[in-house]
């Protein structure tokens, strides 16, 4: 780690929107929970906005960006017998990847996978806990834009 924010500790007012998908409901709140989990060991403030689907999360991050320091978007596209998994999984990624370009921090909690068996694993706390995994590269992208933005 950078020697710049390897002793650094995120800013006490700092607030991310967590926005995602229930679409499956239990995937969703098991990667809500652990994301949650893991903002509040650095005392993070969080607001939770929630949207139809995986392609409509990039839109609701770029109409509140200017009211949070970071975003985690969490969902899950399960591949189906049609293309509509390609467009869901690609696009959504391809959205969030651009608004990071431009400088927003945003974690990446979406899951793609084939069946809601690798969902459940992925997404449960207990298991893989992506949700805690996620959190941990909103909390690197804060401290990296902290360090060289003062």
């Amino acid at each position: 780690m950078n020697k710049k924010i390897k002793n650094l500790k995120l800013e006490y007012d700092t607030k991310v929107a967590i926005v995602g998908s229930p679409y499956y409901k239990s995937i969703y709140d098991n990667l809500l929970n652990g994301t949650v989990s893991e903002l509040s060991v650095h005392n993070i403030n969080v607001e939770i906005i929630n949207v139809e689907g995986a392609l409509e999360i990039p839109t609701a991050i770029s109409l509140v960006k200017k009211n949070f320091d970071g975003f985690i978007a969490l969902g899950c596209v399960i591949r189906g017998e049609t293309s509509h998994y390609d467009i869901v999984a690609e696009n959504s990624a391809k959205a969030l990847s651009q608004l990071g370009l431009d400088g927003i921090c945003i974690g990446n909690g979406i899951l793609t996978v084939d069946n809601i068996e690798q969902a459940e694993e992925r997404s449960d706390p207990k298991l893989k806990n992506k949700g805690k995994d996620v959190a941990k590269a909103l909390i690197s992208l804060l401290l990296i834009k902290q360090a060289y933005s003062s």
